[in-house]
């Protein structure tokens, strides 16, 4: 048996790749090209497949035996089109996660732990956010994957076992994304705008606890369901950034803006071609959102052990690190 990490070049595949090696387990890497030979990964480690090929998806060799843990997908970084986003996102998270499936039942390998996003819930509706809230996607980006999910659904019942997980924002040591803005602001001190006044609370999870909840999977033997992750107890968004800035000995400080107005002049921005956050983003920046994971904690006797701001606080100390690198 071999773990087959798909999207394994990514932040979250990187993590998970180590922790498996470490356990003595043999991996295998698949992602782009360009990925594995930014990674420096050999022929023996990965192997180069892009989910929209055909072709490229139908040659990975993946065995009966094998578990598959599907990590690859567009987000909201890189080039994303100012058009026809939803088939932009589609194109990879939708279509390549069907090829993906397909090839697993062509070979009669049954065991997949699927990465979804907490934002195939769209505005939470009930607070904490359990796993059977309505999934009703703000955007394009949610809406591949709950479509995804969809798909995962519907080769449980052609014999596949499925484990989706559903994280909040995966932060830690390497994650920058979204968090590169917001590191930026802090390293040079200048003022550090609030979409509101900061007094929600939004929710984080640790890439560490994202694969120890995998590992819990995999003792459960890959449970079919699907699953929140979420740190406990999360701050507000002030008091996260307030932490962040003392940690950082930075000279910045917080200015709370009126959310309404922010979210036009936004989506203004975005429908330009020119956003500084998209809609998935900003549209519930102001809103608390905590998933509740206690179903995670007794369906696979799992805990999240990471605190949201000495996480973010990691993530932010070795984006510096690699600053004071580049200089």
């Amino acid at each position: 048996m071999k773990h087959v990490i798909v999207g394994g070049c990514g932040f979250t595949g990187r993590h998970l790749r180590s922790r498996l090696r470490e356990r003595g387990e043999e991996v295998l890497v698949v992602d782009l090209p360009r990925a594995i030979a930014a990674a420096g990964l050999g022929t023996q480690d990965a192997w180069p497949a892009d989910l929209e090929d055909p072709a490229a998806v139908a040659s990975i060799p993946v065995e009966e035996d094998d578990v598959v843990h599907h990590l690859a997908a567009r987000q909201f970084h890189g080039a994303v089109p100012r058009r026809r986003r939803l088939s932009w996102f589609a194109a990879v998270n939708v279509a390549g996660t069907e090829r993906l499936l397909e090839r697993m039942l062509q070979v009669g390998c049954l065991r997949l732990i699927f990465f979804s996003t907490d934002m195939v819930y769209g505005a939470p509706q009930q607070l904490p956010v359990p796993t059977d809230h309505p999934r009703q996607p703000l955007g394009p980006y949610g809406a591949s994957k709950r479509r995804a999910e969809d798909l995962c659904s519907d080769f449980r019942s052609r014999g596949l076992a499925v484990t989706i997980f559903r994280p909040r924002l995966i932060v830690g040591p390497g994650r920058l994304g979204v968090l590169a803005k917001l590191f930026t602001l802090i390293e040079r001190g200048w003022p550090v705008p609030l979409i509101g006044d900061g007094t929600n609370h939004f929710q984080m999870v640790s890439v560490f606890d994202c694969v120890s909840a995998i590992e819990a999977a995999l003792v459960q033997g890959v449970p079919n369901g699907a699953f929140n992750l979420g740190s406990l107890d999360p701050p507000t968004v002030r008091e996260l950034l307030e932490r962040l800035i003392v940690a950082g000995a930075s000279r910045s400080r917080l200015v709370a803006l009126p959310a309404r107005p922010v979210k036009a002049a936004l989506r203004v921005f975005d429908d330009a071609g020119l956003p500084l956050l998209y809609r998935e983003q900003f549209a519930i920046a102001d809103v608390d959102f905590v998933v509740d994971v206690s179903e995670t904690v007794a369906g696979l006797g799992w805990r999240p052990i990471h605190d949201d701001a000495d996480m973010l606080a990691a993530a932010f100390a070795e984006y510096r690190a690699g600053l004071e690198l580049g200089r």
